[in-house]
């Protein structure tokens, strides 16, 4: 199961385990099984060989294959039910880590809130193991658990135990079910799930963030523009923090980046780690799980220099000597009847997620650019057929990618396109429908899933009647040093009106804006 190379990397990460663990394994004996079975077989058994704190027995369970993680003489809470390789072997790591002592590096007061959780709580998570999203919600919930002994999780590979996730209609993942309840979709970060589950918390953060003295600048947005920004304030020695609802921004859902310079190729999550770790070096204040509100000056007066304000959706409010914007964009929506009543239930936004759901299906993907061709391409290895449909006369994706399209039997392009509904049978796609823009003509398309790959929309509905001068397209308006037509304001990155969404270029407009920033302060 494991390479010479894996095998010397978790060697050395389980050489941090202080004190035993024992990992239970329960192995299916049906016959459509016998690969996973022999696989996780095989997992255990040479993760046990690598640390004399490691032992391994076999039990019966719920779901087999699975395997159950514990503190020796301690009754598991948290389990994989499938193999946890691919994007959730670093899921499988850490909760060895955990259960055998080794510290986590979220904060002290979150871990204590986590303890001090009252009432039972058991989380089931459906995940596809191409996901790279469905980690950060496994090891929120796997920490919880150790922490915690009234909360328990298990992970389920989707694709492994299809029989549940056909009867709860999971379509999309990752999945999250409470005490048998849903209870989310999509990720979440450790913060959101325990604020959710945690009557109060967000009244006592509210009440917390009020306290918060004066920024010199705060960086509103968690994505490359706003990591630059935060890392470009914080080196000229100035109090700065950090507000966005998730650190990482789009950067977080991007599966593999090759145009980063000096990089020949990463991924998403990795990079927005990495991002999040150099910001933290600089002691920049960093405040997640928030949205803000809205921007507002705030007149001066003799004790207190002028200040402008971002109240936030908790009912907080931070106040700041200069405002650097950088919320980013998110997927564009069709907008027609259908999408939403849909939603996780057939039409999706990540192929990469959600693709392996839709395997030996017929799938449409609506969007002729780089990402709807890419798309394409990646579910034409999972799914029966592809259809692209693409609104312009012609795609607009690189040469390179149409090449690669065309050349596959089972992609279909249909150009001239728009989409009009997406129907089902109140559970799960069934088909869409779209007028054919030459002839005028309403055709049928018989899918299972529909992905959606149209553009991104900025991140600027809270600015909506603020100072803040936008485009018709809501786009914050800038100039060449990023300054807004606020006074104090700067912004970068996809949410403003530089002409191209790249990673480098947000980096780039971060940068300027922070400097820009600290121009404005010492001159006012």
């Amino acid at each position: 199961m494991l390479d010479a190379n894996l095998k010397k990397q978790l060697d050395a990460y389980l050489q941090n385990i202080v004190s035993p663990i024992e990992i239970s394994v329960s192995l299916s004996d049906h016959s459509d099984q016998t690969a996973k079975t022999t696989e996780l077989r095989e997992l255990a058994t040479e993760i046990s060989q690598l640390s004399t704190r490691i032992n391994l027995k076999e039990v019966p369970a719920l779901r087999s294959p699975s395997m159950s993680i514990a503190p020796v003489g301690q009754a598991p809470r948290v389990s994989f039910a499938g193999i946890p390789m691919g994007h959730e072997f670093t899921s499988l790591v850490l909760a060895l880590l955990q259960a055998g002592g080794h510290p986590s590096k979220v904060s002290a007061e979150l871990q204590q809130q986590i303890r001090n959780l009252k009432g039972e709580f058991h989380f089931e998570t459906y995940i596809s193991l191409s996901c790279q999203n469905c980690p950060d919600v496994v090891q929120a919930l796997n920490l919880m658990a150790t922490l915690n002994p009234n909360i328990t999780h298990v992970m389920i590979d989707g694709a492994l135990f299809q029989e549940e996730v056909e009867r709860r209609h999971i379509m999309a993942v990752p999945a999250v079910y409470l005490n048998g309840e849903h209870f989310s979709q999509g990720r979440m970060s450790l913060e959101e799930i325990v604020t959710k589950i945690d009557t109060g918390a967000a009244e006592r953060q509210a009440a917390s963030l009020d306290e918060n003295d004066p920024y010199d600048v705060l960086v509103v947005g968690g994505g490359p523009a706003g990591a630059a920004a935060a890392i470009y304030a914080a080196r000229k020695g100035i109090r700065t923090g950090l507000l966005a609802e998730r650190f990482g921004g789009q950067v977080i859902d991007t599966v593999g980046i090759e145009n980063f310079i000096s990089v020949p190729y990463t991924e998403g999550p990795k990079l927005a780690a990495s991002l999040e770790q150099h910001v933290k070096e600089y002691g920049v204040d960093i405040i997640t799980a928030q949205r803000a509100a809205g921007i507002q000056q705030r007149a001066s007066d003799a004790a207190q220099p002028y200040l402008l304000e971002v109240p936030l959706a908790n009912g907080a409010t931070l106040k700041s000597r200069a405002i650097i914007l950088a919320t980013g964009a998110r997927w564009r929506e069709l907008n027609v009847p259908g999408e939403v009543e849909y939603r996780n239930k057939g039409v999706a936004y990540c192929p990469h997620c959600d693709g392996p759901f839709f395997k030996g299906k017929r799938v449409a993907v609506v969007g002729g650019g780089n990402s709807g061709i890419e798309a394409a391409i990646d579910l034409a290895g999972l799914v029966e057929h592809v259809t692209v449909l693409e609104f312009a006369d012609t795609l607009r994706a690189d040469e390179v990618l149409q090449r690669k399209a065309r050349s596959m039997p089972n992609i279909e392009i249909i150009s001239s396109a728009q989409t009009t509904d997406v129907v089902g049978d109140g559970q799960k796609v069934s088909g869409m429908h779209y007028i054919d823009r030459k002839s005028g003509e309403t055709q049928h398309l018989a899918v299972a899933g529909v992905f959606v790959q149209i553009g991104l929309v900025p991140n600027t509905e809270f600015l909506q009647g603020s100072a803040i001068e936008l485009t018709r397209f809501g786009e914050v308006i800038i100039d060449a040093k990023g300054a807004t037509s606020l006074p104090g304001v700067f912004a970068a990155g996809d949410a403003t009106t530089v002409p191209h969404k790249q990673i480098i270029i947000a980096m780039g407009a971060g940068a300027t804006a922070a400097l820009s920033a600290f121009d404005h302060l010492i001159r006012s």
